[in-house]
């Protein structure tokens, strides 16, 4: 990938003199994951409650949904709270009725949680990325310095160790979100939890689920980092690709991604929630008497 500087010569952006630096991907990447989740969670929203309505709200049962950052299990209630909700009917009905009803600010309801882990998963996920493949390119161009461009699989190899490396460092924290969302534990009862599980089930025990998160978005990562790179290089797009083609460029590769990880996106789900239902439901600790 090049563009043109001073006087017309074609450079390398990948060049050392050239890059990004690690910190400036960093910005990059919050200030996405924060757009992401303040346009994203209103719509989000409105999607779980007209699901949540189709079905029987039965008890010890999860359900689960993603805001486009992060998977998020909710359990069922069959409390009064929830039988009171009033029934929506389409998407602008909901929108109408959960703002009349609970606020325009209960639309961004859940939007914490997300910042928090969804954020910082973001952040290295992308820098992550990045720096796997110009160092990939940097090791390839030293063996093929007559190359023009970027073979696919450098793109494949970084976006799935990418995410890999991701999943991986936030794992436990998924594990305590998910506790302390579910069973509204304090963080002396979820440290007693996390003590109880490792006694059982080894320090391997906080990585409980990972397999699980692996499954879809290692595939997914990988088959989309290799489309968007593959359509960069069809389209001969030379420099900083521009809003236009990374808008239209990402939404096909995450299309094309999407069609090809949907087997491993079914058996994640159903493997995400039967272990919510078992954290949530199972080994609870005991409240502490205050």
């Amino acid at each position: 990938m090049d563009r043109r500087v001073g006087t017309g010569t074609l450079y390398d952006i990948d060049d050392p003199r050239f890059r990004i630096h690690p910190s400036q991907q960093m910005v990059s990447a919050c200030s996405g994951a924060l757009l992401t989740s303040l346009s994203m969670t209103p719509l989000d929203v409105v999607k779980t409650r007209l699901q949540t309505q189709q079905k029987m709200l039965l008890s010890n049962k999860c359900f689960l949904y993603c805001n486009g950052l992060m998977d998020h299990l909710c359990p069922c209630a069959t409390n009064g709270f929830v039988k009171k909700t009033p029934h929506l009917n389409g998407t602008i009905d909901a929108f109408v009725k959960i703002s009349q009803a609970e606020g325009v600010r209960s639309l961004w309801s859940g939007l914490s949680p997300t910042l928090v882990l969804a954020v910082p998963t973001t952040v290295i996920y992308f820098v992550a990325y990045e720096q796997l493949r110009v160092r990939g390119k940097d090791h390839y161009m030293k063996f093929h310095p007559e190359s023009m461009g970027t073979p696919w699989w450098i793109a494949l190899f970084a976006g799935s160790l990418a995410r890999t490396i991701a999943a991986s460092i936030v794992s436990p924290l998924e594990l305590v979100r998910t506790k302390m969302q579910s069973q509204k534990l304090s963080y002396l009862e979820v440290g007693q939890a996390l003590k109880s599980m490792i006694h059982t089930q080894g320090i391997l025990g906080l990585w409980t689920g990972l397999r699980s998160t692996l499954y879809r978005d290692v595939p997914f990562s990988g088959l989309y980092w290799t489309s968007y790179e593959c359509i960069k290089s069809m389209c001969n797009v030379t420099g900083t690709p521009g809003f236009q083609f990374s808008f239209i460029g990402g939404a096909v590769s995450g299309s094309i991604a999407a069609i090809i990880t949907t087997p491993f996106d079914v058996v994640k789900t159903h493997q995400q929630i039967e272990l919510g239902e078992k954290l949530i439901y199972t080994d609870t600790p005991k409240k502490t008497k205050k």
